[in-house]
């Protein structure tokens, strides 16, 4: 996610409060977040689910849509989102 400069400690701030509410999100198991090096406007989330199924419903869930309503018009530009495997 790249934010807009002025958003950057306001989007931190909401991280640590909405952190602890992801993570008790059904199927959740962990949740970071990282901040580029070089670019302080960038930042990564990684969070773990037990299966596809549980991050679906938390992708539906009034959580992410609250969330997603604030964070959304900051960004810079569009978010890219991936779902990986572990080899």
């Amino acid at each position: 996610m790249h934010f807009n400069q002025m958003y950057i400690a306001d989007f931190k701030q909401s991280f640590v409060l909405l952190k602890p509410q992801i993570e008790a999100f059904k199927g959740c198991t962990e949740v970071n977040l990282f901040q580029d090096k070089a670019n302080p406007a960038i930042f990564f989330t990684i969070s773990k689910w037990e299966n596809e199924e549980h991050l679906e419903n938390y992708r539906h869930s009034a959580l992410f849509k609250e969330t997603w309503a604030v964070v959304k018009p900051n960004f810079v530009q569009r978010a890219e989102a991936w779902s990986l495997s572990l080899l």
